[in-house]
């Protein structure tokens, strides 16, 4: 390209992003952290309008397990638009939801596949989480929940109330089990048997304030979090103790799920059947789609009892069959479990070198890195105080980190509980190559950014 039509672009890209920073919400989020304007992407690139090409390990959140634009989404969505088939239908059976759902339910864990059922709710996660709630609400006839520190359901009423930045709410909070940040100060098994028998004894104790209650519901790994896997040890614990007394166990799988962490659901990593899954990001294969999937005597629902208008993306079906067929039929959870390791490890060999680096942590294709600030010292009248003791979270430095990210053609997602954790959710497609660039990027901008923190 010449230079003044590299100058041509980049000016295009300004007045867009001027235009959207005036007319835009100030609620909104990716925008401000990362100042491009895609306009073609396939697999693990976007090109923005400026002609500058990028590695998205955002992935829409973990929408696209395929990466952008994978021709067997692109087809299905194709045959689709070309067949003539109605685009809205409402909940009207159609070949096309039939297709989706035998698929979905192929690849579900074996003690749910069997007695299943969907509700298919509005396009997002959130509406999932909402119907979930409602369901376990009605099937129970009652109203409390458990919840874990940590969490994130989404953002609307109900799936707020369940999440961790939560306030002034009616549902019980109970400590998430970690091995860095451990609420009881021990980390590891300890730390989760600690969480088990303290989840246990409020729902025992008679005089604990906490009533029988309708669900729990958890996050296998939390992602906005900070990326932290729940032990299976701990994840076992939750399924014992909820199925004794009858309290639905419901998963948010709507960005572990479709082979993110290295298993097709994250839930088969310690083998536990949930009650209810919530499922939704992946699953349209890049389109808004959202489901509940439930045991069928929970299943108690009145006609009309939950709907949505747009419950019926024929368009987000059929790429989301596609995109299930083509990760089971692929190995590609098989594949994610091989190369996140080798990820992980890769980046725990950069703690060596960079003691800001607090943790590395992740399952699968789901990693996250803990940035600290090292010229904070450790409180030595703090009670379990020591050199093993976490550093205090580096927020400015986890920004910093992912602007030169994005100035080396990387794009990363920040979470945790203090936005100190470069979280990388890269597609399921992506190729050792690219996965050796992501690390190298990575390595470098950590280490422009904390030359510049230093000083």
């Amino acid at each position: 390209m010449s230079a003044g039509g590299a100058a041509r672009e980049s000016v295009a890209q300004e007045g867009i992003l001027r235009r959207q920073s005036a007319r835009e919400s100030a609620a909104r989020t990716y925008a401000r952290a990362l100042p491009i304007v895609p306009v073609r992407a396939r697999g693990l690139t976007i090109e923005g309008a400026d002609g500058r090409r990028y590695l998205d390990c955002l992935s829409g959140a973990g929408t696209l397990a395929l990466g952008h634009n994978h021709p067997v989404v692109l087809e299905a969505i194709r045959r689709v638009l070309d067949s003539g088939a109605p685009l809205h239908v409402l909940d009207l059976a159609t070949p096309v939801k039939d297709a989706f759902t035998t698929e979905l339910f192929r690849t579900l864990p074996a003690g749910l596949a069997e007695r299943a059922r969907i509700q298919f709710c509005g396009p997002a996660g959130t509406d999932a989480v909402e119907a979930a709630l409602k369901l376990v609400r009605t099937a129970t006839g009652r109203n409390g929940l458990l919840a874990f520190t940590g969490a994130y359901h989404g953002m609307t009423s109900g799936a707020l109330e369940v999440s961790g930045g939560a306030e002034d709410v009616n549902v019980t909070r109970l400590p998430y089990p970690q091995d860095y940040r451990c609420p009881f100060g021990i980390g590891g098994e300890q730390g989760a048997e600690l969480s088990a028998r303290w989840t246990e004894s409020l729902i025992d104790d008679p005089k604990s304030g906490v009533r029988l209650p309708a669900g729990m519901i958890l996050e296998p790994v939390q992602g906005e979090g900070g990326v932290i896997p729940a032990p299976d040890t701990w994840m076992q614990r939750m399924r014992e103790l909820t199925a004794a007394r009858s309290i639905p166990l419901i998963a948010d799988e709507v960005q572990t799920g479709v082979g993110r962490t290295g298993a097709f659901w994250a839930v088969e990593h310690s083998g536990v059947v949930p009650d209810v899954m919530v499922l939704s990001k992946a699953i349209g294969g890049s389109l808004p789609l959202a489901v509940v999937v439930y045991r069928d005597d929970l299943d108690v629902w009145e006609p009309g009892a939950h709907a949505g208008t747009f419950r019926g993306n024929q368009l987000a079906m059929a790429a989301g069959a596609a995109t299930l067929a083509y990760v089971r039929e692929n190995g590609l959870a098989e594949r994610a479990a091989l190369l996140g390791a080798r990820m992980i490890s890769q980046l725990q060999g950069l703690a060596a070198e960079h003691p800001c680096i607090g943790e590395v942590r992740g399952r699968g294709l789901m990693i996250g890195v803990e940035l600290v600030d090292v010229d904070t010292p450790r409180d030595p009248d703090r009670p379990g105080s020591s050199d093993l003791s976490p550093l205090s979270p580096a927020p400015e430095l986890a920004t910093a980190v992912q602007r030169e990210c994005l100035h080396r053609g990387l794009i990363v997602e920040l979470g945790g509980r203090y936005s100190s954790v470069v979280r990388l959710l890269p597609p399921l497609t992506i190729t050792d190559e690219q996965a050796a660039a992501v690390v190298e990027r990575l390595a470098d901008a950590l280490t422009e950014a904390a030359r510049k923190h230093r000083a």
